[in-house]
């Protein structure tokens, strides 16, 4: 059964015609790298300021590989679990995807998207992982020993505000998506398989 055809129910999406030059040339540049608009992307597009600052905040926390130490993979990661504990259909789908893309394993992103305590992981992505997952469930439960954990397997402290940004950004998104009824692009369901 497909999923529903709507990208998010609310609010009305502009034309993507009447999209201003900047946020057309930058899909444009989606579909060249990624051969999709991912939907997420169309669902800010309501707000351009939004769309802006939210592009800009997210290719920064997800694909700057100089000021962020995790690994891409790492970050991908921390989306899923995040989603998985947030029940966040579209980043779990989508994040779900770059997983098996960037680890080159489909069984990966699958069991981080359901349990990720059953996958085979290092001591540093479990500690990572776990992290996030009490970050999102219990955040006021989260204190030096969680920290401490992670440093234990490495981590560094920019490291560490990473986790962390990382899965409160994830959270944010989670909440958007689940308020406005966003579906994933279609088009990750088949991906890396």
């Amino acid at each position: 059964m497909p999923q529903p055809k709507h990208i998010v129910r609310l609010p009305p999406l502009p034309d993507p015609a009447t999209l201003e030059d900047d946020i057309k040339k930058y899909f444009a540049k989606c579909v060249e790298k990624l051969g999709l608009i991912p939907y997420v992307l169309r669902a800010y597009t309501a707000n351009a300021d939004k769309f802006r600052a939210f592009s800009r905040f997210y290719n920064t926390l997800m694909l700057d590989e100089e000021r962020c130490k995790l690994t891409r993979l790492e970050r991908e990661m921390i989306a899923v679990v995040v989603s998985c504990a947030n029940h966040c259909y579209y980043c779990l789908v989508a994040h779900g995807q770059a997983v098996r893309e960037l680890s080159g394993d489909p069984q990966l992103g699958e069991m981080l998207a359901m349990n990720y305590r059953v996958a085979e992981l290092s001591p540093r992505q479990r500690a990572m992982l776990d992290f996030a997952w009490k970050l999102t469930q219990a955040p006021h439960d989260v204190g030096e020993a969680d920290r401490a954990a992670l440093r234990a397997v490495g981590f560094t402290e920019p490291d560490i505000f990473d986790i962390a940004d990382t899965a409160a950004f994830f959270n944010y998104t989670n909440r958007v998506a689940h308020a406005l009824d966003m579906m994933p692009n279609p088009e990750y369901h088949a991906k890396n398989r």
